[in-house]
């Protein structure tokens, strides 16, 4: 049990792998959807805008003039001005809180053709109370700042709320007449720079257009919202409203804005780190990342701790004396130490008598080599006289027989 608890790793490495590749995957998606959430949003939250569908938006006259065979575009980005003709007629649904500065840039963007539906609801919605997803619980009609609408093209408007009763008027747009059901105190808008379409109740202008340019500005919302989709007579002038403002305003379709309502494409870094051509650096870096996270599991464990330079032990001393000598060249100097160490140890070994020569301890060590063999003294003598390093290695060598034969320690 103890070698097998030793020999066990103390986790899978395979297991930690995938954990680092899902947290990698999921970082890039979180930024990935924060990046491009909005463009991706289904936009039912019950909002004013041409994806929700709740009272206060305009998913229903979408729909309606879809299935009427006419072109309509949801655009989550802001195009470029085009000069073409005909184009769409661009719809903004700016909200409470909307900046005059957003509006005048889609304003300058496009040429003509531009429907500015304000806001009006304030709505909430409450948990556990909203019979559908997207739906709102209830709604304050708050009327907007007349500094939502850019004094640019339009000049000054003020948007106003006068004690009106619900009512039909009649109205003649574009060379259509129609009737246009206002609701109980329908905003209105007043200023030098526009001429009324629909007139309001009490005076001011429910439908108005820019004097020098194809702008309108449509002040009370529930005339065309989901609201006004309640009784089939009012779905029928809230078509037939947008339908006379495209005529008179020359159009060929309907183009919903929805960056206005935070649903586009807006400019960031991150986002254009994930769209072309921004999308090649950020799969390169990607690849970058991954191919080091690989290099990392490749040398996966702990790092190897680097050796000492001089290992510490007499076999590794030994070496070092040794290579100290072989990179001086003076291998052929030792030649009369070796053989003084190699006489030392035989005498002491074989009780060699003590107060002798190193002539005597010669004599006697070859006496009691066998007959036939190399005597001591001669290879003695011969080494200290070798030429090189063969001649010296070659009488060495000898000379560690004799010891192994007389000590049997080989």
């Amino acid at each position: 049990m103890n070698s097998a608890r030793g020999g066990s790793h103390g986790f899978n490495p395979l297991l930690i792998a995938g954990l680092v590749l899902v947290g990698v995957v999921a970082f890039i998606a979180l930024w990935a959807l924060v990046a491009l959430g909005p463009q991706l949003s289904s936009g039912n939250d019950g909002g004013g805008h041409a994806l929700s569908k709740a009272a206060p938006g305009f998913a229903a006259i979408v729909d309606l003039a879809e299935r009427a065979g006419a072109d309509v575009e949801l655009r989550r980005h802001v195009d470029s001005a085009s000069s073409e003709e005909p184009g769409p007629l661009l719809i903004l649904t700016p909200k409470h809180e909307s900046r005059p500065e957003e509006i005048a840039e889609l304003l300058n963007r496009q040429d003509d053709r531009v429907l500015i539906v304000l806001p009006k609801w304030q709505t909430l919605r409450i948990p556990g109370r909203t019979p559908k997803p997207g739906w709102v619980s209830f709604g304050i009609p708050i009327a907007p700042s007349s500094a939502l609408i850019p004094e640019a093209p339009l000049g000054k408007v003020d948007i106003r709320t006068p004690d009106a009763k619900a009512q039909r008027v009649a109205a003649d747009v574009g060379g259509r007449r129609f009737s246009a059901y206002l609701p109980e105190d329908a905003q209105v808008v007043d200023g030098d720079g526009i001429e009324p379409l629909i007139a309001g109740a009490n005076g001011g202008a429910v439908l108005a257009r820019a004097k020098d340019r194809d702008i309108y500005i449509l002040a009370d919302p529930d005339l065309i919202d989901n609201l006004a989709f309640a009784s089939r007579n009012r779905a029928r002038a809230a078509a037939m409203l947008i339908d006379a403002v495209a005529e008179d305003a020359a159009a060929d379709g309907f183009a919903f804005d929805l960056t206005l309502n935070g649903f586009g494409g807006q400019r960031s870094l991150l986002r254009f780190a994930f769209v072309p051509p921004f999308i090649g650096i950020t799969l390169c870096l990607i690849a970058a990342g991954l191919l080091a996270l690989w290099q990392a599991w490749v040398r996966f464990g702990p790092a190897l701790k680097p050796g000492r330079a001089i290992p510490v032990s007499k076999a590794a001393l030994i070496a070092n004396s040794a290579d100290l000598v072989r990179q001086a060249r003076r291998e052929l100097d030792g030649a009369d130490a070796y053989v003084a160490s190699q006489r030392s140890a035989i005498a002491r070994r074989l009780h060699a008598p003590t107060g002798i020569d190193a002539q005597a301890t010669d004599a006697w060590i070859d006496r009691r080599l066998k007959a036939g063999s190399d005597l001591f003294s001669a290879l003695a003598r011969r080494l200290p006289l070798a030429r090189n390093k063969h001649e010296f290695l070659e009488g060495a060598q000898a000379l560690s027989d004799i010891r192994k034969e007389l000590l049997r320690d080989g």
